[in-house]
């Protein structure tokens, strides 16, 4: 389970965000690539913008449930 406080600094501010656990599998990307973006220099998946509507915020949703070590997590009020 993503953890708030093991965010990394890179994720846009908002409730969507990828924890230090991330293993850049590019699973997150490949699914919502208007949102997760990778940190080439970090070699992980990070939030570039938080979703605008409810199928982005949808997108997001199905990358955190695929994410394959739970680095994605949504601790926001929608």
């Amino acid at each position: 389970m993503a953890k708030v406080h093991d965010r990394f600094p890179e994720n846009a501010e908002g409730p969507f965000y990828v924890d230090h656990q991330c293993i850049d599998c590019d699973v997150c990307r490949s699914i919502a690539p208007d949102i997760f973006v990778r940190h080439d220099r970090g070699a992980h998946s990070y939030v570039r913008r938080q979703p605008e509507n409810e199928e982005e915020r949808e997108l997001c949703r199905e990358a955190m449930e695929s994410c394959p070590v739970e680095a994605i997590g949504d601790d926001g009020d929608w």
